[in-house]
């Protein structure tokens, strides 16, 4: 297996956001005060050196700000020189004297700014940081970077090929926990490194035509499973984010959650070709010296001290590779191709449920599976449509930088609904005289496999026959197989039980996902149970409705169609033996559909009401004892 590989990433800071608020209190804000400014090059100083003492390597993001001392140009050019460190160029850290002077705003994110002021700011910063170290960086970064900014960066200064491009699920969850003050909407990108597209960031290039040019890591390596259902920002592998959510032994100063949490990285190897990756990534107004929330100076210091002792003692057992941004973006580009998908099937580690999700990622989609609702798909992104979302002053969506979901739990509602309307959810329905359940309601477990697409196993035989040939867009290998194999769950009516067996399959470059549903120890074998696929969905970033106008369903058999357009009017139809059944959602260029591998199913559309919001896919059908139906759910560009 290849080794866990970390960057670890510094930004020294004249003037960071975070400590400004802190260790000004009671003063006048004044933007380069020097009690903050010494306080910050201390800090830099002090993690540059536990770095060092560890033996690892960092990656120096020098900001704006900091292009005004000689001190930073010169500590940065000494560890560059004594330790290999990488200088590259944080588009953070804009506010100062001389950039407030010029641009006459407190705005500091800059994706938030106009295209022409993008372009100023970038070539002011990349000439300042070209007159102190005489180079031009081979890395940048900023919490979010829109696609027209990196494409501006990469055609004029083609040496960047390394940048912080995202911060994962940084959307309303970290919005209300910030007191409805934190204008950094970016929602359903990539949790690990990606190459983006030059149509928008967060959606992976399908092949070299759509490569931005760089390669884009996230700002933080978050939980999975604790970020995705609650505020991010406290779980990551960054220390004092464990310490803000108080995840720690308050008594005895320790974190055993934060190495959990690295080490779930590592285990990602197994299901990425023997590929993990991680970073840690803390600026100086997370170190000051008056503490941060409850914790101490002294307990931030130990936290980041032993963070980096834990990193320095995987590589001292030759179980990880420190590399700098520039380092690991060649490194990647060797390692992956195009169209081979990042995918995790994450643990609970912090609540002690059994809860498990599995995260895909591909060039076409994010999607995620929850174990716990019997494998419902509960998070799905259209990566196909690569829609152009123009992010700042001067467009359609000045702060909203996410990119659409079609499903998502958390601000849709998913299965778990109050007593009228639907959620947001890809499942299946077993009914028997009159008695329903849904595979929501039981929780399970999976297991993952990886095999080539022309291999068949025990589990994925019937899938692997039905799924249409996908070519591999890189060429460089074969094209695989990623299998999810649920353990089996049981269902019992008053007067039937029987078990149900889902296998869920990713196809690399198919654009689809495959679920195949196994019926077997029915209690009375010649007994017949209905069956209903569905996919309830509708479009948007946040919790509230989109207009649904305009979104078309429809239904394909033996060249004849059925179409409803979406008006709330709560309409169905249905189609015996259809051969598709289809939405076309215009306002994110999305085309969804979901075949059936038999023709003696039924395939229906839906459309919702106004306190209901939503459309649905599905077929319904019978199956008996060891019988099995296939859907697939293929996503595309509508337009």
């Amino acid at each position: 297996m290849d080794k866990f590989i970390v960057n670890i990433i510094h930004r020294p800071e004249l003037n960071p956001e975070y400590a400004e608020k802190v260790t000004g209190a009671g003063k006048k804000s004044e933007i380069g005060r020097s009690s903050l400014v010494d306080e910050s090059l201390d800090i830099f100083r002090f993690q540059q050196e536990t770095a060092h003492k560890n033996g690892l390597k960092t990656t120096i993001q020098i900001t704006y700000a900091s292009l005004f001392s000689q001190e930073i140009i010169d500590m940065a050019k000494s560890d560059h020189d004594k330790y290999g460190d990488e200088i590259g160029l944080s588009l953070l850290g804009l506010p100062c004297p001389e950039f407030e002077k010029k641009y006459h705003t407190k705005d500091f994110c800059i994706w938030m700014f106009s295209l022409e002021d993008k372009k100023s700011i970038v070539d002011d910063v990349f000439a300042k940081f070209h007159d102190a170290f005489g180079f031009y960086p081979e890395s940048t970064g900023s919490y979010y970077m829109d696609a027209d900014l990196i494409n501006y960066i990469k055609k004029s200064y083609p040496g960047v090929k390394c940048a912080v491009a995202t911060c994962w699920e940084e959307g309303p969850k970290a919005y209300h926990t910030c007191n409805n003050s934190w204008y950094t909407f970016m929602d359903g990108g990539p949790w690990a490194p990606w190459i983006p597209s030059k149509q928008n960031t967060h959606a992976p290039a399908a092949n070299e035509k759509e490569d931005s040019g760089i390669v884009a890591i996230p700002h933080l390596s978050r939980d999975l499973i604790a970020c995705y259902d609650g505020n991010g920002s406290n779980f990551g592998t960054h220390p004092q984010n464990v310490l803000r959510g108080m995840i720690y032994d308050s008594k005895k100063w320790e974190y055993p959650y934060l190495y959990n949490l690295i080490d779930q990285y590592r285990d990602l190897e197994k299901y990425n070709n023997g590929y993990a990756y991680n970073m840690m990534f803390v600026g100086p107004g997370w170190l000051n010296k008056l503490g941060r929330w409850e914790a101490p100076y002294e307990l931030l210091k130990k936290s980041y001290e032993d963070g980096m002792a834990y990193y320095g003692k995987l590589k001292k057992e030759g179980k990880l590779t420190d590399m700098t941004m520039a380092e690991f973006a060649d490194y990647y580009r060797g390692k992956k191709h195009y169209t081979e998908p990042e995918c995790a099937l994450w643990r609970d580690i912090l609540y002690g449920s059994d809860k498990q999700l599995f995260w895909y990622c591909d060039p076409y989609m994010r999607a995620c599976i929850n174990m716990d609702q019997g494998g419902a798909l509960v998070d799905l992104r259209n990566y196909s449509a690569k829609l152009e979302w123009k992010i700042g002053i001067g467009t359609d969506h000045i702060t909203d930088c996410s990119y659409p979901f079609l499903i998502q739990e958390k601000y849709r509602a998913g299965y778990f609904t109050h007593y009228a309307g639907e959620g947001t959810v890809r499942s299946a329905k077993f009914s028997y005289k009159g008695e329903v359940a849904d595979l929501c309601q039981c929780r399970t477990h999976a297991h993952f496999t990886e095999t080539d697409a022309g291999e068949e196993t025990a589990e994925n035989s019937s899938v692997a026959g039905s799924v249409a040939t996908a070519a591999n867009t890189a060429g460089e290998t074969a094209v695989k197989m990623r299998t999810l194999t649920l353990d089996p769950v049981e269902i019992v009516f008053s007067d039937l039980r029987f078990k149900v067996q889902s296998i869920i399959t990713f196809k690399e470059g198919s654009q689809e996902i495959g679920f195949t549903r196994k019926i077997f120890d029915m209690s009375d074998p010649a007994a017949k149970v209905d069956v209903r696929e569905y996919m309830t969905a509708c479009y948007g970033t946040t919790e509230y409705s989109e207009k649904m106008n305009g979104i078309v369903l429809g239904i394909d058999a033996d060249k004849k169609q059925e179409l409803i357009e979406y008006q709330y009017k709560d309409r169905t139809k249905s189609v015996d033996g259809a051969d598709k059944v289809w939405a076309k959602v215009p306002q994110i260029d999305t085309f969804v559909s979901m075949e059936a591998d038999r023709k003696d199913v039924t395939g229906y559309v839906h459309e919702g009401y106004a306190f209901s919001p939503m459309f649905t896919l599905g077929y319904t059908g019978e199956l008996g004892d060891k019988e099995e139906l296939t859907t697939w759910l293929r996503l595309e560009k509508e337009n």
